[in-house]
């Protein structure tokens, strides 16, 4: 592993045993970290399955993912495996989706959204212009130049104080614009509306609109638009089902169904994890993956911030059984609407659903027909809407109306009919997932506002308990499916040293 330029904190004292809380991808990660540095690990699972945020519901014959949708980065999945000795492809059938999203705007304007460099300049070329082709190949190079200095020096590292920023990476990522704003930042590159719309969506789902963004953010960017966007065979879930099954097999232990309840201290040690069934697990040191109110209570502190956290934006999702298919819509669509800047002002400030929704729609039957029945589709809607801490929306009142404004756009966009096909339907809104335990019901967790990004996000160890480690979206690095795996390796790094976690995601 290529060292640090500073050295942080870790658990002192023995370590050998090691109580997971929680079997999301940040704790499935950070356990099989943790044996592979030779540490017993036994996860706790309030739920009936591994997932955690990337959970599953089945009904009638339909197999939808309720969680994340988009997959990135699968090398950090290997990285996990590779820790026990594992691989990627052992345990999964990864599908690179082409496109990775087909981008569709009010004006009725399409655009692909290819990774391979070539085919997305021609894109380009033929839906916008020559000279927006050649600004998108020097946005590719930007993006990748900032992917590989943040991974290094900001993701993929442990903080203990906002000083051990003063690297000479800080420099680097100063002169690349990355303490800019993401909107403008694009906007050197592109010209076109729709490309800067493409290229910096994604801050949405950190919690910051575009305009108000980082630049630095725009590796999200990069992790879609340019590393690839991947789907596995059996859906999401078969994710957390490989990386579980590889935790057995390496020797920990499992327990679904349990919450807990409390954790025993001595001191300001951790000695066990008690259940609310009474199962009592002892443990040298442990790892919390809920959300951090909810972690906070466990530990019976939460830590000092000169001003209170703030929450992304939540969701709304549809989730829709059809008797037919629309042709036209691959795995991934993004669809615009004709207002933007407004969308970010009614979610983020003023506290209301859009009026002019831009969403997320997912058809995972397009890469694998066997997730519904024969003669039928599987669709997944995503609505970003506020959170419940900004807005005011008494959701069981108003969730059938939105459900059926929902269909409704559909409709308008292209998928006429769709109301009426829905044969098995499912909707969560915000108030569902703060059932799950996420708090003010975003499944997005904290959002990355300056003062909560990098050193200023709190952090994975927590003041007053010498033996507990965070991890999760809410703590380091960040919100997303491939940061939750990188949290977890960071949380085990806490405990057993950064030597002892792998050759690093480089």
């Amino acid at each position: 592993m290529k060292p640090r330029a500073h050295d942080t904190r870790t658990v002192p004292g023995r370590t050998d045993h090691v109580v997971v809380v929680g079997a999301g991808l940040s704790g499935l990660a950070a356990a099989l970290h943790l044996l592979g540095a030779g540490r017993s690990v036994a996860i706790v699972e309030r739920g009936e399955h591994p997932g955690g945020r990337a959970g599953r519901d089945d009904a009638d014959g339909f197999r939808m993912d309720t969680g994340p949708t988009v997959l990135t980065m699968p090398h950090l999945i290997d990285e996990a495996l590779s820790a026990v000795g594992d691989s990627l492809g052992r345990r999964l059938d990864l599908v690179r989706l082409d496109p990775a999203y087909r981008a569709r705007f009010a004006d009725g304007s399409t655009i692909d959204v290819h990774t391979d460099a070539g085919a997305m300049a021609e894109e380009v070329a033929c839906k916008a212009d020559g000279r927006d082709a050649l600004g998108y190949l020097r946005l590719r190079d930007w993006l990748s130049r900032l992917y590989r200095l943040q991974m290094r020096s900001f993701i993929d590292a442990n903080f203990d104080s906002p000083l051990q920023l003063l690297t000479p990476e800080l420099a680097r990522l100063a002169a690349m614009g990355g303490f800019g704003r993401l909107a403008p930042a694009i906007g050197r590159f592109v010209s076109d509306e729709r490309l800067r719309r493409i290229f910096s969506f994604q801050s949405l789902y950190a919690g910051v609109a575009p305009q108000q963004a980082l630049a630095a953010y725009a590796v999200i960017a990069y992790m879609d638009t340019v590393a690839g966007v991947y789907f596995p065979k059996g859906g999401m879930r078969a994710l957390s089902d490989a990386l579980a099954a590889a935790v057995v097999d390496a020797g920990g232990t499992l327990h679904y169904g349990r919450d807990v309840r409390r954790l025993e201290r001595r001191g300001d040690r951790i000695t066990a994890v008690e259940t609310a069934d009474g199962l009592r697990l002892g443990c040298d040191a442990v790892v919390l993956t809920p959300d951090l109110p909810m972690a906070y209570r466990l530990l019976g502190r939460t830590p000092w911030r000169p001003v209170p956290l703030r929450f992304s934006p939540s969701a709304v999702v549809l989730h829709a059984g059809v008797d037919r298919a629309w042709a036209e819509t691959p795995h991934h669509t993004i669809s615009f609407g004709a207002a933007w800047e407004e969308t970010f002002d009614e979610i983020c400030r003023r506290g209301t659903t859009m009026s002019d929704p831009s969403l997320l729609i997912t058809r995972p039957t397009a890469t694998d027909p066997a997730l519904a029945p024969p003669g039928h589709e599987l669709y997944y809607v995503l609505a970003p809407c506020p959170n419940l801490r900004t807005g005011r929306i008494d959701w069981r009142r108003t969730a059938d109306g939105y459900r059926d404004s929902l269909v409704r756009t559909l409709e308008q966009r292209g998928l006429t009919g769709f109301g009426s096909a829905i044969v098995t339907g499912r909707l969560t809104t915000p108030l569902d997932w703060s059932r799950k335990g996420m708090a003010y019901g975003t499944p997005f967790a904290t959002s990355h506002t300056f003062a909560q990004t990098g050193p200023f996000r709190p952090r994975n160890s927590v003041a007053g308990t010498s033996n507990a480690v965070l991890a999760g979206c809410g703590t380091t690095p960040g919100v997303g499916l491939p940061t939750a795996l990188v949290s977890g390796k960071l949380a085990a790094a806490r405990i057993v040293g950064e030597a002892a976690v792998g050759k690093g995601a480089r």
